[in-house]
């Protein structure tokens, strides 16, 4: 398995542990499981960044601390009637929790696929997960070489 995040990796290896036809069941317990967006971010939506690609409207935020050895946010504001794709941005927000920006930065491209879900959900739902990845990749890029 390529390099990730300890997080990252371990809820990958519980997505591939169960039974092909539970993970969708898991990937809704994530969706019930992201985090409300802190006051200071709520009111603005300005600073969030839309995932197009993403079937439902879903915006992050991503903050580097100065020392880029740990991201000290990764945000996701997604609608409660959009249970696949507050799962994904879940299982990203979990998967990356206070992992340095080289280590997001080393998350394989293919990571959504290895989920096992590619059966279960359309290419567009798994595409809008890849977009996720690549938005939160190209953030912190941005932010390290401001």
């Amino acid at each position: 398995m390529s390099p990730m995040p300890q997080n990252l990796r371990e809820i990958v290896e519980e997505f591939t542990e169960v039974p092909e036809a539970q993970r969708l069941e898991l990937l809704l317990d994530f969706s019930r499981e992201l985090p409300p967006l802190p006051e200071r971010l709520a009111d603005h939506p300005e600073l969030f960044e839309q995932v197009v690609e993403c079937q439902s409207p879903l915006f992050l935020v991503v903050e580097v601390a100065n020392d880029a050895a740990h991201t000290t946010g990764l945000y996701f504001s997604a609608p409660p009637e959009a249970p696949t794709t507050r799962g994904f941005a879940s299982v990203l927000a979990a998967g990356l929790h206070g992992s340095s920006a080289a280590e997001i930065l080393t998350v394989p491209e293919d990571m959504p696929q290895q989920l096992g879900l590619t059966r279960a959900l359309s290419p567009l739902r798994m595409r809008g997960m890849s977009a996720m990845l690549a938005r939160i990749k190209r953030q912190i890029t941005e932010q390290l070489n401001s």
